[in-house]
């Protein structure tokens, strides 16, 4: 098992348009879970709208159209933090976030939760190769719980952080710099971070990480992710070890 951080060299194949890094000596890699790693299948969009019904936030169609707009725009950030710009005060905002997770939990225990195609193959990869992992999202601890014990990820990463362990949840740089001191990470430059939304690539941005990656597999386009500042934008995370050079193959 190589324990030597991994040096990254994009394959000239590679469709990635005019981005063209120096080579960065990868320690960490922090991903997004709902839409990145683990399968949303509009999960999430559909415990905001139970939540918007059952906390009567949205009590008209149009209210309920608007509200679920929004969080679709903000798709990625704390749902505390969605939650204060779509109720009047800071109890309502936390009872809202608090049916939202109950609500969250009933649709995955409802319908159960799986994994994006190849993410624990790839923690298991990138940890062979010397590399932290760390798992952040916009959830509560408790329901970031229920989604790693759920999918069997404990032992395939080193941290998992939620917002009201960072001090802000996206689009600041506040969980992956936490999980960069968490790990011993010598530097942002060593870090990657990858996710589905415009708040995971502005976090990653304003972190200053070495490289951002959008995903396919969520939220937003394409676009949108390149807007909000990906260095780019590949399928699924099934393609990071490639990108990363741990794999001879390149990404057709």
């Amino acid at each position: 098992m190589s324990t030597a951080p991994l040096s990254f060299d994009l394959d000239s194949n590679l469709d990635l348009d005019d981005f063209d890094p120096d080579d960065v000596e990868v320690e960490l890699v922090v991903f997004d879970m709902a839409g990145t790693t683990v399968s949303d299948d509009g999960l999430v969009e559909r415990a905001f709208v139970l939540a918007a019904q059952r906390s009567g936030i949205a009590d008209t169609a149009d209210a309920l159209d608007e509200a679920v707009a929004f969080v679709r725009e903000t798709m990625g950030q704390s749902k505390l933090d969605v939650f204060r710009e779509l109720t009047d005060t800071e109890e309502a905002a936390v009872a809202a976030t608090n049916v939202f997770e109950t609500a969250y939990g009933e649709l995955v225990e409802r319908v159960g939760v799986t994994a994006v195609d190849g993410a624990a193959d790839l923690f298991q990869e990138l940890r062979d190769n010397g590399l932290k992992v760390a798992l952040v999202t916009g959830f509560s601890r408790a329901t970031q719980d229920m989604l790693i014990n759920a999918l069997g990820w404990s032992d395939l990463i080193d941290v998992s952080l939620c917002p009201a362990e960072a001090g802000r949840g996206r689009p600041y740089p506040d969980l992956p710099l936490t999980a960069l001191l968490r790990t011993g990470t010598s530097s942002v430059a060593a870090m990657v971070v990858v996710g589905d939304t415009a708040s995971d690539m502005l976090s990653g941005l304003s972190a200053g990480a070495g490289l951002v990656v959008g995903v396919r597999t969520g939220t937003h386009d394409t676009e949108t992710l390149e807007v909000a500042g990906a260095d780019v934008v590949i399928d699924s995370v099934a393609d990071l070890a490639e990108l990363l050079g741990l794999r001879e193959e390149t990404i057709e």
